[in-house]
């Protein structure tokens, strides 16, 4: 009688530890883990689309930096010359090549203010994208934050009640005999988590096949009881 106590108590374990199995499974797949995967792939991917953008952005103020100041530098060059060609006092080569070198001058300040307007319409463009870029990246972030939340506030709650379940669990491990509970938990890992069954009308509660009267008498000569055809743990 005492054995069969024991099975059944067996009975009550598999069932926690299928119900344990169960949340388990349900903590790794929960739907929100696949979107909050997808969200991090987009913050990832929009946080490194801001850096390149920033990137271009401090190029392009180093690149107007650097023509506004060599624009500077020629627009003062060409001030000197200037001054220097109505003050007089020169031959008229000396003359002539200094106004054909002012000349010159000129046409690469007129270049040079090009490139500089070019530059700052590409500041624009960058700044306007890097503020777009911004705002997505915190778009991002708050998806991501909020699937989170979701996620651990879920996990809290599976874990609580596993929790729950791991106290009844250890309750019922005192009733089983060491023995029988190695043999139980080897079961358990090739069998699908379920190694143990009730017989109820000579039908094995592991496999579901129906056992003979005389396979019935059969398994109750072992010790423990176990289905001939799944050799799962039986409970008469």
């Amino acid at each position: 009688m005492q054995e069969f106590q024991s099975l059944a108590d067996l009975l009550d374990l598999q069932d926690v530890d299928l119900q344990i199995d169960r949340l388990q499974n349900r903590r790794s797949t929960l739907p929100e883990l696949d979107e909050y995967k997808a969200a991090h792939e987009r913050l990832v991917a929009s946080e490194a689309e801001l850096a390149s953008l920033q990137t271009s952005l401090a190029e392009a103020n180093r690149d107007l930096d650097k023509n506004e100041g060599e624009l500077e530098i020629l627009e003062i060059k060409i001030g000197n010359q200037e001054r220097r060609l109505f003050a007089g006092g020169m031959g008229a080569k000396e003359t002539d090549n200094m106004r054909l070198d002012i000349e010159s001058m000129k046409r690469r300040k007129s270049g040079m203010e090009d490139d500089v307007l070019a530059i700052l319409d590409r500041r624009e463009e960058l700044e306007a994208s890097v503020a777009k870029a911004t705002q997505t990246v915190a778009d991002d972030q708050a998806a991501k934050d909020a699937l989170e939340e979701t996620v651990t506030k879920e996990w809290k709650s599976i874990d609580a009640e596993v929790l729950r379940k791991e106290g009844r669990k250890e309750a019922i491990l005192t009733l089983i005999p060491p023995d029988l509970l190695e043999t139980y938990e080897r079961l358990r890992k090739t069998k699908e988590g379920v190694a143990v069954g009730r017989l109820a009308d000579g039908v094995c509660g592991g496999c579901h096949l129906t056992l003979s009267a005389a396979e019935q008498l059969e398994i109750r000569k072992e010790d423990p009881p176990r289905c001939l055809h799944c050799r799962r743990l039986l409970v008469p």
